[in-house]
């Protein structure tokens, strides 16, 4: 696919955090990442307002397993708060994705060389992300590294379809909207022999507006433009 991506992202531990869980203090994960998630880590390795990542499909490495800690959270107020958390342990996934330009972004229009983005963005990956990699939270700490996606044994070849009910697809933020909102969207994905097929954000059918906001303003005086950025560190400089 045109201006994409291929990679594999792992650590010891990952938590994307189901919100229902949080209610009470408590956080358990979700069995798989959510778009959101996939986002941010791709984002990590390299993001730009001119760009809007777009995540194409996971495939689970690893056996989906899970471990239980007692965390002691932070408390202002001088608790002794225990809380359980519940990970995944040992995740492993490989990514497919790609980047589109942000059309509700005329202000960067200066900004959109799509070949020098896509050498940026791979030279990124081959060093590990431009920012530390998280699996769905900070204590969670993760690495990338190129792939071919497909490669390789995954437990759940051959392993059919599981449904994994209701989750939280992702948000929806004014600047890649166009609208003064910011939006919760939900779906209820299928793993198909360890294959998660994610729909685009504009796609997705449910929903919530969750509150008022406005868009940032980016331009020419506070975003460096990929020629500069590539001008600066040369076609095969270091990041």
């Amino acid at each position: 696919m045109r201006n994409s991506i291929e990679f594999v992202v792992y650590g010891d531990y990952a938590l994307f955090t189901d919100p229902l869980t949080k209610l009470g203090g408590e956080k358990l994960s979700y069995q798989v990442p959510t778009y959101q998630a996939i986002k941010g880590i791709v984002e990590s390795i390299y993001w730009k307002p001119t760009l809007i990542m777009v995540v194409d499909q996971v495939r689970v490495m690893n056996p989906i397993r899970m471990e239980s800690k007692g965390i002691r959270p932070m408390d202002y107020s001088g608790g002794n708060t225990l809380a359980n958390y519940t990970y995944l342990k040992e995740p492993r996934y490989q990514v497919r994705c790609h980047f589109e330009f942000n059309m509700n972004r005329p202000d960067l229009e200066h900004d959109r060389n799509e070949h020098k983005h896509h050498n940026v963005l791979k030279r990124c990956l081959q060093a590990g992300g431009r920012r530390d990699i998280f699996l769905g939270t900070r204590e969670c700490q993760g690495y990338v590294e190129p792939c071919t996606f497909g490669e390789g044994e995954s437990f759940y070849d051959d392993y059919g379809d599981i449904h994994l009910g209701n989750m939280v697809h992702g948000i929806n933020y004014p600047d890649e909207t166009g609208r003064d909102q910011m939006e919760v969207r939900l779906w209820s994905p299928v793993m198909k022999n360890g294959i998660i097929s994610f729909p685009r954000p504009d796609q997705c059918t449910q929903v919530r507006k969750v509150s008022d906001m406005k868009a940032k303003h980016f331009d020419a005086n506070n975003v460096e433009s990929v020629d500069e950025l590539s001008a600066r560190w040369g076609e095969e400089g270091n990041l």
